[in-house]
């Protein structure tokens, strides 16, 4: 497998998903301010010119957070990166929408890049901010009492750790679960590798 990728960015929980499953893949760094998401060959795999992409093995790529997570779930069942009940399966999959698509497409998305939004850059990032902060409020009230989303770890929790860990980077507070939360995924082995192998040793120190 081939897995196309930007340290720091969504494909993080990606990534974090597949070491917990443990596959073999090839790492391919995606430069997203020099533009390689833009160039032929990227667009060839992913005309979208988004991350994360994985090239499986038969050469068929998947697209999307959403779709790529699913498909590890479905995939490796073993792993139980999906809940076997049906309400604990729609609280992972209503808790990873609502991270990829409000969180980071709508909160995190203004903040980052206020300019696609508004000519006034401070109140698109003010109006980010404040999505963020009542999507974590929203979160903090849902999340178990095993620290998780659920009763153990699933394809959410990679997706809420990302936006957690770019809450962090900005200095953003989490609630006092959330924060639980990115703690305990922190103390994963999975999660230590990858934020280690994209850079971030020095949350470790």
């Amino acid at each position: 497998m081939k897995f196309y990728m930007t340290p720091g960015s969504c494909s993080t929980g990606i990534h974090i998903l597949l070491e917990e499953v443990g596959l073999v893949f090839e790492a391919h760094l995606v430069n997203l301010l020099a533009g390689d998401q833009n160039s032929p060959a990227y667009l060839a795999l992913n005309p979208k010119g988004t991350i994360p992409t994985l090239v499986r093995d038969e050469g068929e790529p998947l697209t999307e957070f959403q779709t790529i997570a699913w498909w590890l779930a479905r995939n490796y069942p073993r792993r139980r990166l999906l809940p076997q009940g049906l309400e604990e399966e729609l609280r992972v999959l209503e808790m990873m929408n609502y991270a990829v698509n409000t969180l980071h497409g709508q909160g995190f998305a203004r903040i980052f890049t206020s300019d696609k939004f508004s000519q006034d850059e401070a109140a698109a990032q003010a109006q980010g901010r404040e999505i963020v902060e009542r999507g974590f409020a929203w979160v903090n009230n849902r999340l178990a009492q095993s620290g998780y989303v659920v009763d153990h770890f699933s394809i959410a929790d990679a997706a809420l750790f990302y936006v957690e860990f770019w809450a962090d980077r900005t200095q953003l507070p989490l609630p006092e679960r959330c924060q639980a939360h990115y703690r305990l995924m922190l103390e994963r082995p999975a999660v230590r590798q990858v934020l280690m192998e994209e850079g971030y040793t020095s949350l470790f120190h």
